[in-house]
């Protein structure tokens, strides 16, 4: 596998992707697959778009644009760490490809916040930002060097809101300095930068208003949220 993120993006872009079979537990079909090509090789995890089930509350087709949308914005952010993801034609039409993280399945958040829980502070603000609809514990993987990668976004960036999560531990905290100056720039670059450009492929303008619009709230409050009583603020189920 490329060391460099635009070696492993540019295999995912253009390597042969190849299926090794359905991977178990998934609500929409979900391929494990390899990409082979001039960079290496890698495993990768394939998601359809014509293999996703039809929901009341995402238009029909877009989990698998939200997944992208929601690397690249992590990527211009600098944080949470989520697998390179692209869109691309598969074997069954476009979706959205990810590298995939060789993960102990013992490891989810409920485990992982004994000894690691400051690192998911990110995560929690990440998932206030894209309006994350389904954080379950089994969505942050810990990989064999220690570094934690969170997968699963194809429920996020609704106009409405819509935030489920297992992770409010830090309901009421102040949103940290670091974030915050985050923010502010994610703020410029979506107005006016490339990462605004990049965005519109894979959200309309109403999800990218509503993405501004949190950011903005986010920075006016200066706290992360609590959880809602008057909603089902977690996802079921938790793992």
């Amino acid at each position: 596998m490329p060391g460099s993120p635009t070696g492993i993006k540019g295999l995912l872009e253009r390597g042969n992707l190849r299926l090794l079979g359905l991977l178990p537990r998934a609500s929409n079909y979900t391929f494990l697959g390899e990409v082979s090509g001039e960079e290496g090789t890698a495993l990768v995890v394939y998601k359809p778009r014509r293999g996703e089930a039809p929901l009341w509350d995402f238009p029909d087709g877009t989990l698998c644009r939200r997944e992208v949308a929601a690397f690249v914005l992590s990527e211009a952010l600098g944080w949470p760490s989520i697998p390179p993801t692209i869109l691309r034609e598969g074997p069954h039409g476009p979706g959205a490809v990810q590298l995939f993280i060789e993960a102990d399945p013992n490891d989810h958040y409920f485990t992982l916040r004994e000894t690691t829980l400051d690192e998911f502070r990110p995560v929690a603000a990440f998932d206030v930002l894209i309006n994350n609809a389904d954080r379950k514990s089994g969505h942050c993987l810990r990989a064999a060097d220690g570094r934690i990668w969170l997968v699963d976004h194809g429920l996020s960036f609704s106009v409405q809101p819509k935030l489920r999560t297992v992770i409010w531990d830090f309901a009421g905290e102040p949103v940290p300095p670091d974030i915050r100056a985050d923010l502010h720039r994610l703020l410029d670059d979506v107005c006016g930068g490339a990462l605004g450009d990049n965005l519109r492929l894979m959200l309309d303008r109403f999800e990218l208003d509503a993405l501004r619009a949190r950011a903005e709230h986010l920075l006016a409050t200066g706290v992360l949220p609590e959880p809602d009583r008057d909603y089902h603020s977690y996802p079921w189920p938790t793992i």
